[in-house]
């Protein structure tokens, strides 16, 4: 049986997610992108463990969209000039992404801003996890 001070903790925690998403979602918007095409940023960049680069594919699964949305999305982005398209060294047939110049020069700025963010947000976070209820 939950507790009220359970239901508290879930109501924190969740504003706690809230708000760094919020933050999050106003600066990518501040610097002209989506938070979209700012997560499939971060995902091409550093979605899978020692890869710079994925596939259209890789990066629906990752930003649990279709793969046909996130084709419109690459396209996006290619025409802004922040990834580029190429072909797979060990496949020729797969098309991998890869952020461009420009794309991580926005990527840097946005991600300096968001990990200050979070590091404000650690400790309040870190204490709502422990009150969660077991």
């Amino acid at each position: 049986m939950l507790k009220r001070a359970d239901y508290e903790a879930l109501a924190a925690f969740r504003h706690s997610l809230r708000r760094f998403l919020a933050f999050s979602e106003n600066n990518a918007k501040r610097a002209g992108v989506t938070p979209q095409q700012h997560q499939a940023l971060l995902s091409i960049t550093a979605g899978y463990k020692g890869r710079t680069t994925i596939n259209v594919g890789e990066l629906a699964a990752h930003l649990l969209i279709e793969k046909h949305s996130a084709a419109e999305l690459v396209d996006r982005l290619e025409k802004a000039g922040l990834v580029r398209r190429g072909r797979s060294k060990s496949d020729r047939r797969v098309v991998m992404l890869t952020v461009t110049a420009k794309g991580e020069k926005l990527l840097a700025a946005l991600s300096k801003d968001n990990l200050n963010e979070l590091r404000m947000a650690a400790p309040v976070v870190t204490s709502l996890v422990k009150r969660l209820p077991k």
